[in-house]
């Protein structure tokens, strides 16, 4: 395979990947975006440890994670891309920004801001690349207080 042709089909993959979100599209793009199963490791933002899930597990998850925003902006830059045969490591920048409406977020801040890196790896199935492995490693966040799984654990109070 051509590498600058991979490089691209890889850019392009993370850029769907944040559509998921921003998007709120958790039907089509998923199944283009993702290997089933899948490795999640969002412990530095949300304290889940990492886990292997069913893509199913996960899109429903995800689903409600994103349920409370009225709106998320994910931009993913600086992709650095070590392609080894039909594997591939990603390194990227990420600044992820969630608003929720008012009469959730109550009185002050309502937006949830996230900024750090994703380390992920994708391999070459015969429908083009799919993300096996996605980890987030958070380097600085205001609101925290804001993100859906602190709105659920206020709730459940």
């Amino acid at each position: 395979m051509n590498a600058l042709a991979d490089r691209a089909d890889l850019i392009e993959l993370l850029g769907r990947y944040a559509d998921i979100a921003d998007l709120k599209e958790f039907t089509e793009l998923p199944g283009l975006v993702f290997t089933d199963p899948l490795t999640l490791d969002f412990e530095s933002v949300a304290g889940i440890p990492p886990m292997t899930l069913p893509l199913a597990d996960y899109l429903e998850s995800v689903r409600a994670a994103f349920a409370p925003f009225v709106a998320t902006h994910h931009a993913i830059t600086g992709h650095v891309i070590d392609l080894e045969g039909d594997t591939a490591r990603i390194h990227a920048h990420v600044r992820a920004e969630h608003w929720l409406p008012e009469d959730l977020a109550g009185a002050g801040a309502n937006r949830w801001l996230v900024v750090g890196f994703y380390d992920n790896e994708a391999v070459r199935t015969a429908e083009g690349w799919r993300l096996s492995r996605v980890r987030l490693t958070s380097t600085y966040q205001e609101n925290s207080h804001l993100s859906s799984a602190a709105l659920a654990a206020q709730q459940a109070r």
